[in-house]
């Protein structure tokens, strides 16, 4: 049984223990967006530079099937490129407004132990 078929069964609901889940979660997974976007932009920008090598080696060979189709590789991988780049500065700039969540979450969840222990 799910966490939120209890909390549907029980009929009441915990937005903030769901709220404490969901940053938990992102939390754990969070470092591997992050790398998966930066290897991703490191792969894309290899392959974009021998795709334009080969593309150059299509022209010097005269065969323009194969230089029409490697220049559509080209602008795919750009676009790519650009893409997983907005994404790690997405991560990057994301991670440190989540890490201060996670601080205030703990510090509110410590206060309002503090208060049902001296209750």
């Amino acid at each position: 049984m799910s966490k939120e078929e209890k909390t549907e069964q029980s009929g009441r609901a915990y937005p903030v223990k769901s709220l404490h889940d969901f940053l938990s979660e992102l939390d754990e997974e969070w470092n591997k967006f992050r790398t998966g976007s930066l290897v991703g932009f490191i792969v894309s920008c290899v392959l974009l530079v021998f795709s334009g090598l080969s593309t150059l080696g299509a022209l010097a060979e005269g065969k323009p099937l194969e230089f029409i189709f490697m220049i559509i590789i080209s602008v795919f991988l750009v676009y790519t490129v650009f893409a997983l780049y907005a994404q790690h500065r997405f991560f990057r700039r994301w991670e440190r407004r989540i890490g201060l969540l996670l601080h205030l979450e703990e510090s509110l969840i410590r206060e309002k132990l503090g208060e049902e222990g001296s209750a």
